[in-house]
């Protein structure tokens, strides 16, 4: 793909996220759907798509520390140090988010949130200036699509835009799951 192609993609992606849309990407691990972090309605949708009870709730994606410290009340030092050692993609779940959509925060006042390091992402990310959700690509209770053509035609029909990107390398794994909390316990929720 060239970098022009892959900015067209970076763009439509952008428009429909902005306008309260959803839509499938690859991430660091494996596809995801994803809206802005911040719109109420478009995370309703996801949880509808997915047939998922919204007291599950959902991974956030942030693009660096900054934004991750403007959406968390106090990030614990030991994330950080996670972070910098962590060999995979990492996901934390924090104490006390702020600035998301009510509908993302878990039952028990908690966000999981991933600092991302994939190209698209992190500039779709940059580009809308607020978190993205990221969920896995298949309907709540079934199996997680390894791969692009793995995922189910009521996932691509129920998006408002697929990301033409399906040879990009997205890895077929899922992040590791770290529940941190502000007194310092630490959990491991999902190797």
């Amino acid at each position: 793909m060239t970098p022009e192609e892959f900015q067209i993609e970076l763009d439509k992606a952008l428009t429909v996220v902005k306008n309260g849309g959803i839509i499938l990407y690859p991430t660091d691990t494996v596809w995801g759907i994803g809206c802005d972090a911040t719109n109420y309605e478009a995370v309703k949708r996801i949880y509808k798509l997915k047939k998922r009870k919204d007291s599950k709730a959902l991974i956030c994606l942030v693009n660096n520390y900054s934004m991750l410290e403007r959406h968390v009340d106090n990030v614990p030092s030991m994330a950080y140090t996670i972070l910098d050692i962590a060999v995979k993609p990492t996901t934390i779940i924090y104490d006390h988010p702020a600035g998301v959509a009510e509908n993302l925060i878990a039952d028990d006042n908690s966000l999981a949130i991933r600092v991302i390091k994939n190209k698209f992402c992190e500039k779709l990310i940059r580009y809308l200036k607020k978190p993205l959700v990221s969920t896995s690509a298949n309907i709540s209770g079934q199996p997680t699509p390894k791969s692009f053509k793995e995922i189910s035609e009521e996932i691509l029909k129920g998006v408002d835009y697929v990301v033409n990107l399906q040879n990009e390398k997205s890895q077929s794994q899922l992040s590791t799951i770290i529940k941190l909390s502000n007194v310092g316990m630490v959990k491991i929720i999902r190797e």
